[in-house]
């Protein structure tokens, strides 16, 4: 079953992004709107540097399980 992708994630524009702004000043209060935005944002940048290490160490050949020696 093939459903579009517009149907699940429909675009939002200017009006119904003031909604959710508005109903999440109304929520948290204003002073907290912004504390929420910077954890958001370091959430997002921390994610983004941990993946980018991850690829960092598979390029320069580097595993993270030691390797076994047998005798």
């Amino acid at each position: 079953m093939n459903i579009p992708t517009a149907w699940i994630l429909p675009s939002l524009g200017v009006p119904e992004l003031l909604v959710v702004l508005g109903i999440a000043v109304l929520l948290f209060g204003g002073r907290k709107i912004p504390e929420i935005g910077k954890g958001l944002g370091e959430g997002i940048r921390q994610f983004k540097t941990s993946l980018k290490g991850e690829d960092k160490e598979a390029k320069d050949g580097k595993d993270t399980q030691p390797q076994s020696t047998e005798t």
